[in-house]
């Protein structure tokens, strides 16, 4: 049984799920340049069409109406809001995002809103490595507080800083494709300073909503009690974790030692001021929670956990294996006790710095199976390993809420309310609790959509 005033929801992405690239006076984000370079996406995919939430988000607010949740994850999508990533929105954008809080509101779905989920605009040149882009976050989250600050509940920064900086710009996977290594640091010490400023904002602009940041964490253990595995160990869990948390709750980055000193010196050496704007109040933490990870030192191949990337090999580390645990369709290691661990890390690093916890981001890819009903004869989906998934990863989630000392746990959004484009994957995964025919848009709710509503009908 859920706790009572647990919210429950569900998420997806501007970019993954709206389509419309060229509709609304919405403009490239470095997403539709990558998605459009040969060798990129899986199956040559791009998103200009995706689930074409943009075109049916009316049906889609039905459907969550249906499924009965309490809250829906979004995001803004920057280039369609603000196109070229300066200026006064777009009143075509504004629109869009008008009728999409309109409808929620009405269907008693409480909307949490997130700034920036990856599509940073083209004519931001550098992106992220350019600190000037942070600023530009800022000028733009002020003035989507302007707007909509009287209608969302929740605001979220930033959603995965981590994976923006590792796969975007250390590791060529995603958007921009920038093969760096750890040269792509300030890539994310500018993403933390653009939260920072976009917290400032939003209070400026005086949005009625509470605000926090969406972080991904995956415990980190070595392979071996050797040496180096656990100081490469120690080290992905800072790239990874702990200077993404450390930075955002406690006003500074986490000690390095002195092997890594060079590798890490844009955390080493930075500016005590740029942290105390990092260091903002939060009123929650988001937490994405998805797997966990295992070092050893050494060259490994290419495996990275979202796709290969030539730049692993590189790395004085790599990623182990996990044999124990069954994989999902990408690969990862399905372990809902870490879910558990990860709550319990948080809580015990930050202590009465965590604020109160969403998890933000929670869901699997695994294969589905459509077969007929043998009454109806109507087309089901059945993806009951996917039940399972959530059911165990809820229980995980709440077992750590429940025990002395744990964070204060609010909610879980399930990832995701519909199929999508899943970043360099393509259509190759599957996320959605709805499963999307591609090449029509039609919506046909999984049996995992039918589960959650009976657990959310059950509340009352």
């Amino acid at each position: 049984m859920l706790p009572t005033g647990f919210v429950m929801g569900v998420a997806t992405s501007a970019f993954q799920v709206e389509g419309a690239v060229h509709d609304g006076g919405r403009e490239l984000s470095v997403w539709d340049d990558f998605s459009h370079q040969p060798g990129r996406i899986r199956g040559g995919a791009n998103a200009d069409t995706t689930a074409d939430h943009y075109g049916r988000f009316a049906e889609d607010v039905d459907l969550m109406t249906e499924l009965g949740i309490d809250s829906y994850r979004f995001s803004f999508g920057w280039p369609r809001l603000q196109p070229g990533g300066s200026g006064s929105l777009n009143p075509e954008g504004i629109a869009f995002y008008d009728r999409l809080l309109d409808r929620l509101l009405a269907a008693g779905i409480s909307p949490m809103a997130t700034l920036f989920h990856w599509d940073t605009p083209v004519e931001l040149r550098g992106g992220w490595l350019n600190r000037d882009t942070a600023h530009r976050f800022g000028d733009y989250a002020y003035e989507v507080g302007e707007v909509f600050g009287d209608r969302i509940d929740r605001w979220v920064t930033l959603n995965e800083p981590a994976t923006v900086m590792l796969n975007g710009y250390a590791l060529g996977i995603h958007a921009p494709g920038s093969t760096l290594l750890f040269d792509a640091l300030p890539a994310g010490h500018n993403q933390l300073l653009g939260h920072g400023l976009a917290v400032q904002a939003l209070r400026a602009a005086s949005v009625k909503g509470a605000i926090g940041i969406a972080n991904v964490y995956s415990p980190t253990s070595p392979v071996t009690s050797s040496d180096d595995d656990v100081a490469f160990a120690g080290l992905f869990d800072t790239v990874h974790n702990t200077m993404f948390g450390d930075a955002v709750l406690l006003g500074r980055y986490p000690e390095v030692p002195d092997a890594f000193a060079r590798l890490l010196r844009p955390i080493v050496e930075a500016d005590p001021a740029d942290l105390a704007t990092i260091h903002q109040p939060l009123d929650f933490y988001g937490v994405n929670y998805y797997f966990p990870t295992r070092i050893a030192s050494g060259s490994g191949g290419v495996a990275s956990p979202d796709g290969e990337a030539s730049a692993m090999t590189s790395l004085p580390f790599h990623l182990g294996a996990w044999p124990e645990f069954q994989r999902t369709n990408f690969g990862w290691p399905v372990a809902p006790e870490f879910m558990t661990v990860a709550l319990e890390q948080l809580a015990a690093r930050y202590g009465d710095a965590l604020p109160p916890v969403f998890v933000t981001e929670g869901g699997v890819s695994l294969p589905d199976e459509a077969a007929p009903d043998a009454e109806t004869g109507v087309t089901r989906i059945v993806d009951s390993a996917r039940i399972d998934y959530l059911t165990t990863h809820l229980e995980a989630a709440l077992e750590a809420a429940a025990a002395p000392g744990g964070a204060t746990l609010l909610g879980y959004y399930v990832w995701s309310l519909l199929d999508n484009f899943e970043w360099a994957a393509g259509y190759s995964q599957r996320f959605g609790l709805v499963h999307v025919d591609f090449s029509t848009g039609d919506r046909t709710p999984k049996e995992s959509f039918a589960w959650l509503q009976r657990v959310l009908e059950a509340r009352s």
